[in-house]
Protein backbone atom coordinates (compact mmCIF):
# COMPACT_ATOMS: atom_id res chain seq x y z
CA UNK A 1 0.00 0.00 0.00
CA UNK A 2 2.84 2.32 0.83
CA UNK A 3 4.51 1.65 -2.52
CA UNK A 4 1.26 2.33 -4.33
CA UNK A 5 0.86 5.67 -2.57
CA UNK A 6 4.45 6.66 -3.37
CA UNK A 7 4.01 5.71 -7.03
CA UNK A 8 0.75 7.63 -7.34
CA UNK A 9 2.19 10.74 -5.69
CA UNK A 10 5.26 10.58 -7.92
CA UNK A 11 3.23 10.15 -11.09
CA UNK A 12 0.89 12.98 -10.09
CA UNK A 13 3.91 15.19 -9.52
CA UNK A 14 5.32 14.38 -12.93
CA UNK A 15 1.97 15.00 -14.56
CA UNK A 16 1.65 18.35 -12.79
CA UNK A 17 5.14 19.42 -13.88
CA UNK A 18 4.63 18.58 -17.54
CA UNK A 19 1.21 20.16 -18.01
CA UNK A 20 0.48 23.86 -18.44
CA UNK A 21 -1.57 25.54 -15.71
CA UNK A 22 -5.27 25.07 -16.39
CA UNK A 23 -4.83 23.21 -19.71
CA UNK A 24 -5.79 19.67 -18.71
CA UNK A 25 -7.14 18.08 -21.84
CA UNK A 26 -9.15 14.87 -21.86
CA UNK A 27 -6.15 13.15 -23.47
CA UNK A 28 -3.93 14.15 -20.56
CA UNK A 29 -6.43 12.87 -18.02
CA UNK A 30 -6.74 9.59 -19.92
CA UNK A 31 -2.95 9.24 -20.09
CA UNK A 32 -2.65 9.88 -16.35
CA UNK A 33 -5.32 7.30 -15.55
CA UNK A 34 -3.67 4.80 -17.91
CA UNK A 35 -0.29 5.34 -16.22
CA UNK A 36 -1.85 4.89 -12.78
CA UNK A 37 -3.53 1.67 -13.89
CA UNK A 38 -0.29 0.32 -15.36
CA UNK A 39 1.55 1.08 -12.13
CA UNK A 40 -1.09 -0.63 -10.03
CA UNK A 41 -1.12 -3.63 -12.38
CA UNK A 42 2.66 -3.97 -12.24
CA UNK A 43 2.66 -3.78 -8.44
CA UNK A 44 -0.08 -6.40 -8.28
CA UNK A 45 1.96 -8.64 -10.60
CA UNK A 46 5.00 -8.24 -8.35
CA UNK A 47 2.92 -9.01 -5.28
CA UNK A 48 1.55 -12.19 -6.87
CA UNK A 49 5.08 -13.34 -7.77
CA UNK A 50 6.21 -12.70 -4.19
CA UNK A 51 3.23 -14.67 -2.87
CA UNK A 52 4.02 -17.61 -5.17
CA UNK A 53 7.60 -17.66 -3.88
CA UNK A 54 6.39 -17.57 -0.29
CA UNK A 55 3.90 -20.37 -0.99
CA UNK A 56 6.53 -22.56 -2.63
CA UNK A 57 8.93 -22.00 0.27
CA UNK A 58 6.17 -22.96 2.73
CA UNK A 59 5.47 -26.11 0.73
CA UNK A 60 9.15 -27.07 0.79
CA UNK A 61 9.35 -26.46 4.53
CA UNK A 62 6.28 -28.60 5.19
CA UNK A 63 7.71 -31.45 3.12
CA UNK A 64 11.04 -31.16 4.94
CA UNK A 65 9.24 -31.25 8.27
CA UNK A 66 7.31 -34.35 7.20
CA UNK A 67 10.56 -35.98 6.07
CA UNK A 68 12.19 -35.14 9.39
CA UNK A 69 9.24 -36.59 11.31
CA UNK A 70 9.43 -39.77 9.21
CA UNK A 71 13.15 -40.04 9.98
CA UNK A 72 12.41 -39.82 13.69
CA UNK A 73 9.88 -42.63 13.42
CA UNK A 74 12.14 -44.87 11.31
CA UNK A 75 15.23 -44.46 13.50
CA UNK A 76 13.64 -44.54 16.94
CA UNK A 77 15.21 -47.92 17.73
CA UNK A 78 18.71 -46.58 17.04
CA UNK A 79 18.31 -43.79 19.57
CA UNK A 80 19.31 -41.05 17.12
CA UNK A 81 17.57 -39.51 14.16
CA UNK A 82 18.97 -39.24 10.66
CA UNK A 83 18.97 -35.45 10.69
CA UNK A 84 22.18 -33.44 10.70
CA UNK A 85 21.89 -32.42 14.35
CA UNK A 86 21.94 -35.96 15.77
CA UNK A 87 19.22 -35.23 18.30
CA UNK A 88 17.93 -38.17 20.31
CA UNK A 89 14.69 -39.52 18.92
CA UNK A 90 11.60 -39.07 21.06
CA UNK A 91 9.82 -42.17 22.27
CA UNK A 92 6.31 -41.68 20.85
CA UNK A 93 5.84 -40.07 17.45
CA UNK A 94 2.87 -37.98 18.65
CA UNK A 95 5.05 -36.25 21.25
CA UNK A 96 7.62 -35.33 18.59
CA UNK A 97 5.00 -33.75 16.36
CA UNK A 98 3.40 -31.74 19.19
CA UNK A 99 6.66 -30.57 20.80
CA UNK A 100 8.46 -29.53 17.59
CA UNK A 101 6.76 -26.15 17.07
CA UNK A 102 7.32 -25.17 20.71
CA UNK A 103 11.01 -26.12 20.74
CA UNK A 104 11.99 -24.36 17.50
CA UNK A 105 12.52 -20.62 17.64
CA UNK A 106 11.63 -18.62 14.60
CA UNK A 107 14.66 -17.02 13.06
CA UNK A 108 14.56 -13.47 11.68
CA UNK A 109 15.20 -12.53 8.08
CA UNK A 110 18.76 -12.60 6.85
CA UNK A 111 20.33 -9.48 5.44
CA UNK A 112 20.29 -11.15 2.03
CA UNK A 113 16.51 -11.60 2.12
CA UNK A 114 15.92 -8.09 3.46
CA UNK A 115 18.18 -6.61 0.79
CA UNK A 116 16.40 -8.52 -1.96
CA UNK A 117 12.96 -7.33 -0.84
CA UNK A 118 14.00 -3.71 -0.38
CA UNK A 119 15.90 -3.73 -3.67
CA UNK A 120 12.94 -5.26 -5.52
CA UNK A 121 10.55 -2.61 -4.21
CA UNK A 122 12.90 0.25 -4.94
CA UNK A 123 13.74 -1.13 -8.37
CA UNK A 124 10.08 -1.56 -9.27
CA UNK A 125 9.22 2.03 -8.44
CA UNK A 126 12.32 3.42 -10.12
CA UNK A 127 11.88 1.26 -13.22
CA UNK A 128 8.22 2.24 -13.56
CA UNK A 129 9.13 5.92 -13.34
CA UNK A 130 12.11 5.83 -15.70
CA UNK A 131 10.85 3.55 -18.46
CA UNK A 132 8.14 4.76 -20.84
CA UNK A 133 6.57 1.30 -20.71
CA UNK A 134 5.84 1.37 -16.98
CA UNK A 135 5.02 -2.31 -16.54
CA UNK A 136 8.15 -3.45 -18.33
CA UNK A 137 10.24 -0.91 -16.42
CA UNK A 138 8.81 -2.12 -13.12
CA UNK A 139 9.61 -5.75 -13.95
CA UNK A 140 13.16 -4.99 -15.06
CA UNK A 141 13.70 -2.70 -12.08
CA UNK A 142 12.43 -5.39 -9.73
CA UNK A 143 14.83 -7.98 -11.08
CA UNK A 144 17.84 -5.68 -11.04
CA UNK A 145 16.97 -4.24 -7.63
CA UNK A 146 16.43 -7.67 -6.09
CA UNK A 147 19.77 -8.88 -7.45
CA UNK A 148 21.71 -5.87 -6.20
CA UNK A 149 19.93 -5.94 -2.82
CA UNK A 150 20.54 -9.66 -2.36
CA UNK A 151 24.20 -9.23 -3.28
CA UNK A 152 24.64 -6.40 -0.81
CA UNK A 153 22.83 -8.36 1.91
CA UNK A 154 24.99 -11.42 1.24
CA UNK A 155 28.11 -9.32 1.75
CA UNK A 156 26.75 -8.03 5.06
CA UNK A 157 25.83 -11.58 6.14
CA UNK A 158 29.33 -12.79 5.26
CA UNK A 159 30.98 -10.00 7.27
CA UNK A 160 28.76 -10.65 10.30
CA UNK A 161 29.46 -14.39 10.08
CA UNK A 162 33.21 -13.73 10.08
CA UNK A 163 32.90 -11.43 13.10
CA UNK A 164 30.84 -14.05 14.91
CA UNK A 165 33.52 -16.69 14.40
CA UNK A 166 36.27 -14.49 15.84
Amino acid sequence: MRQLLIALVTMTGFAACTSQAGTHTPDTAIAIEKAKKQTIDSMNAIQSVKQRVIDSMSTLKRSADRHSTASHRNNSSAGYSANTYNEPAAAPAATTTAAAPVAKKKKGWSHTAKGAVVGAGTGAITGAIINKNHAQGAIIGTLIGAGVGAGTGAIVDHVKKKKGQQ
